[in-house]
């Protein structure tokens, strides 16, 4: 993302990952950065640097960062910008366009090689090193997923993985036990069955239309695949891919989730901290809005069911620096502190998601005592990296227009799923 993911961050995630079509991508960058300069009191020289994130609530994480990075760093004046995840990318190619895009900002996986390969983001290798900073210290597979042609373009922030959130009040109503981690589909389909009740409007599960979330889980889980290994071809055709897909339909259907509407008009975490659903497939970014909720009392988490298989989508955000900054240097400075143990453990506890500094995830983990968020961590052997591509969004931005009418019922799945991988081959196509 992480589709970095609270509400600001996911978007509802379908991690809705617009990104600039390849064309315009070609067309950015082309003019400077308007970052400015001057004259400190004492004569020092003194840079303005803007950085852009798209999640109000790790807003208050990345001040505290800013304020130590610029305690030994004076001369460097860092504003953080926040604009909203589903304005994020249609403003940063607007800015990058006319020239005004942020020195420092926040880049997903599924944007990272179209943003990479048409010279919108300042390399970082050399830089990097001149600050100290090692790429030793993050997850090799996050380290990879920003790099392009062997250049480094950005340094892991963080990732996140799904689980199973659930509603303890209505699960001891019900009489049913809470799930663990020896729970698969057919456990939650039944125990769902018995969590609903039509009279109180009370369901047993949200279904919503989310990719990382659910349906790229439970695909996975069957043994499918959304994309080949190579990047080439759609997995969406395939036989496991739809039986991961019809895990979610069936449970509309048979009325233990609220229809795709219902979960439209109410964001599905809040439709969750509401009390009137059981369990939800959430995000490990899920966790500090829980704690802030007044029934924070009744929810706790646990590992995601198994299908055919154990398996859970992984993804992190990185910080990286436009191409055109006019303080190259001073934007990778504040970048190698971002990327630091110290602003790692400043994440763990404050901004609600899992830091990408190794070693620094259990103060994630005591950040909120009242959830077993440990599940996250303990996922880490079987997770699954983000489906990607060089140009994501070509193909991603037509899964929910594809798959709406056939969640509810109204058409058929299989040929959904089918016109869906016709529509990613011929997307992929074009990126060779």
């Amino acid at each position: 993302m992480h589709i970095r993911r609270s509400k600001g961050r996911t978007g509802q995630h379908g991690r809705r990952w617009a990104a600039l079509t390849a064309a315009t991508a070609l067309a950015l960058g082309a003019t400077a950065c308007s970052s400015d300069s001057k004259s400190s009191a004492d004569g020092a020289k003194e840079v303005d640097l803007t950085y852009r994130i798209w999640d109000a609530t790790q807003q208050p994480a990345m001040q505290h960062i800013i304020d130590a990075f610029q305690a030994t760093h004076p001369s460097i004046k860092v504003n953080i910008q926040v604009t909203a995840n589903k304005e994020y990318w249609t403003k940063l190619q607007a800015d990058a366009t006319s020239g005004s895009a942020p020195d420092v900002f926040w880049m997903n996986g599924p944007n990272a090689q179209l943003y990479e390969s048409n010279g919108i983001l300042l390399p970082l290798s050399d830089k990097l090193a001149a600050n100290g900073a090692s790429l030793s210290n993050y997850p090799q597979s996050l380290v990879d997923l920003y790099k392009y042609k062997g250049t480094q373009y950005g340094v892991p922030k963080d990732f996140d993985t799904v689980g199973l959130w659930y509603n303890k009040k209505l699960f001891d109503a019900a009489g049913v036990k809470y799930p663990d981690e020896t729970w698969t589909w057919q456990t939650v389909r039944d125990a769902a069955r018995k969590l609903t009740d039509a009279s109180k409007k009370q369901y047993g599960i949200l279904a919503p239309l989310a990719n990382q979330e659910n349906f790229y889980d439970t695909i996975f889980q069957a043994g499918g695949s959304v994309i080949s290994a190579d990047g080439t071809s759609s997995g969406y055709e395939q036989p496991a891919t739809i039986e991961g897909l019809k895990f979610w339909a069936d449970l509309i259907k048979d009325g233990s989730s609220p229809d795709v509407k219902a979960m439209t008009d109410t964001f599905p975490s809040q439709f969750f901290e509401s009390g009137k659903v059981a369990m939800y497939y959430g995000g490990s970014w899920n966790s500090l809005e829980f704690s802030q909720s007044t029934a924070k009392k009744d929810i706790d988490v646990t590992v995601l069911p198994q299908g055919a298989k154990r398996a859970v989508v992984i993804h992190g955000l990185a910080n990286v620096a436009y191409a055109k900054t006019k303080h190259p240097n001073e934007a990778a400075a504040f970048i190698a502190y971002l990327g630091s143990k110290e602003a790692a453990e400043i994440t763990a506890k404050e901004a609600g998601v899992i830091p990408a500094f190794n070693n620094t995830q259990q103060a994630w983990v005591d950040s909120a005592p009242d959830f077993h968020l440990k599940a996250f961590l303990d996922e880490l052997p079987y997770t699954v990296p983000f489906p990607a591509s060089k140009n994501t969004s070509a193909w991603m931005s037509q899964e929910i227009p594809t798959f709406t009418s056939a969640w509810d019922g109204k058409a058929d799945l299989t040929a959904a799923a089918k016109t869906m991988a016709g529509l990613m081959n011929a997307a992929l196509s074009k990126e060779k």
